[in-house]
């Protein structure tokens, strides 16, 4: 695990357009010229990236562009190592990160119908991945595979062709996950209050009632359960609410730009403690103690999916990731399991000898659990290798063991506690994921 910063560049901007190319031609078509069904097949792949570069998620964007960025180089050396005739580009657009669906709706519609992409990493926020799963990846057979969205709902998506995935797991993970480290935070639930506040969106209700349900089950009992518009000029009224009855601990789940005001309202309480407070990936950015304040933020510890810290793919990763352009952008929540996403898409084409999105997500699901051969994103040419012989792969990504289910959720890794102190977000422990009750 790294130090938590951000930098975010001056290119990143909304609608921009990048394209990275990783073998032969830049053209943006999306098609492939051999047979069906793995073996020597020649490939011409063209994958989007919606990433957030504006809106609520904009410190997470320039990382995970980067990440994408990063796989298409791995993806360009492991090609040109394996010797085989398969041509990979990359298309960025910009999702405006959970403040705008119809943003996202658009930048997933120009990747497919412009830019010729056949699979999607992204989108960030799963109130962006709903309508582009619905809009655009369903009923165009577009593979999607978000590396961020942990809604509930996702997992429910009337998805008949299976296109819709993500390499990182829902909040039926990760609410369990979070309340059993309150319990510990706290000395045990029985007989503890906690109130909590969400965002009025899909990760942020659905992501607060898994916590809920995790928390009375293990005896604690919730004081005040507010749910926020995002839009509010002010969020005095809530935070009053949030703070009262004296809790034991406060759960938050937002986004940064939201909280940059919720924050400030909860500390003019004059009730707020960030000591007992705990917050949810959404809120794991470095630029938040700035942006939020120091009295809303430092203190607070939370969760988010991590990358084990004992797994050489992982080291691996940030070791090249630190070397990688530009080098001013440091690692962030989500980037690994953003490059995942993207090395994800690739193999999910050799595996099916076809770069058709209905193809690729038939594929998918398999190569990236057993119980195949297990091959890391640094054997990536003996992966191709195998995949062309038609044998069987589990893709241990940089996030870790991906596992995906028959539902393409990620049911595999690691969480990561995060403190905020010294002016920066700093990993304190790892707790592997916690099993949703059934």
């Amino acid at each position: 695990m790294s130090r938590i910063k951000l930098v975010l560049l001056a290119l990143a901007i909304a609608g921009l357009s990048l394209v990275v190319v990783a073998c032969g031609d830049d053209n943006g078509d999306s098609g492939d010229s051999g047979d069906d069904g793995g073996g020597e097949t020649s490939l011409e792949l063209t994958i989007g990236d919606s990433v957030p570069l504006s809106g609520d998620l904009a410190d997470f964007g320039p990382p995970g562009q980067k990440a994408a960025d990063m796989a298409i180089d791995v993806i360009n050396d492991a090609i040109s190592e394996a010797g085989v005739d398969h041509t990979v580009s990359i298309v960025h657009e910009d999702n405006c990160g959970g403040a705008d669906q119809q943003c996202a709706v658009q930048a997933a519609r120009k990747l497919v119908d412009s830019d010729g992409a056949s699979c999607i990493a992204g989108a960030w926020a799963s109130a962006d991945t709903i309508p582009t799963a619905e809009s655009v990846a369903i009923p165009e057979d577009a593979l999607l595979i978000s590396p961020a969205s942990t809604s509930d709902e996702i997992t429910g998506l009337d998805d008949p062709n299976g296109v819709v995935n993500r390499t990182t797991p829902p909040d039926s993970f990760q609410g369990p996950t979070l309340a059993n480290y309150v319990d510990k935070a706290l000395g045990g639930a029985e007989g503890k209050t906690v109130n909590v506040g969400a965002r009025n969106d899909a990760y942020g209700t659905g992501l607060a009632d898994t916590f809920i349900q995790a928390w009375e089950g293990l005896g604690g009992q919730i004081g005040e359960s507010v749910v926020y518009d995002i839009n509010l000029p002010n969020y005095d009224t809530e935070a009053g609410q949030i703070t009262s009855g004296g809790p034991d601990g406060t759960v938050i789940v937002d986004f940064p730009e939201t909280y940059n005001k919720v924050g400030p309202a909860l500390v003019r309480t004059g009730n707020f403690d960030t000591k007992t407070t705990f917050v949810t990936d959404g809120l794991i950015s470095g630029d938040l103690i700035k942006s939020a304040g120091e009295q809303a933020t430092v203190g607070l510890r939370g969760t988010a999916p991590g990358t084990p810290d004992d797994a050489t793919q992982t080291v691996a990763f940030d070791d090249r990731y630190k070397e990688f352009d530009p080098t001013d952008v440091d690692r962030m929540t989500f980037d690994a399991q953003n490059f995942d996403a993207v090395v994800l898409c690739y193999l999910a084409a050799v595996a099916a000898g076809s770069t058709e999105g209905v193809d690729m997500a038939a594929t998918v699901r398999d190569i990236s659990a057993p119980p195949g051969d297990p091959y890391t994103w640094e054997e990536l040419p003996e992966a191709i290798e195998a995949l062309q012989n038609g044998d069987d792969i589990d893709y241990q990504g940089a996030s870790g063991a991906i596992d995906m289910d028959e539902n393409g959720d990620a049911t595999a890794g690691v969480y990561d506690i995060y403190q905020f102190k010294g002016g920066e977000v700093t990993p304190v422990d790892e707790v592997p994921v916690a099993a949703p009750d059934k």
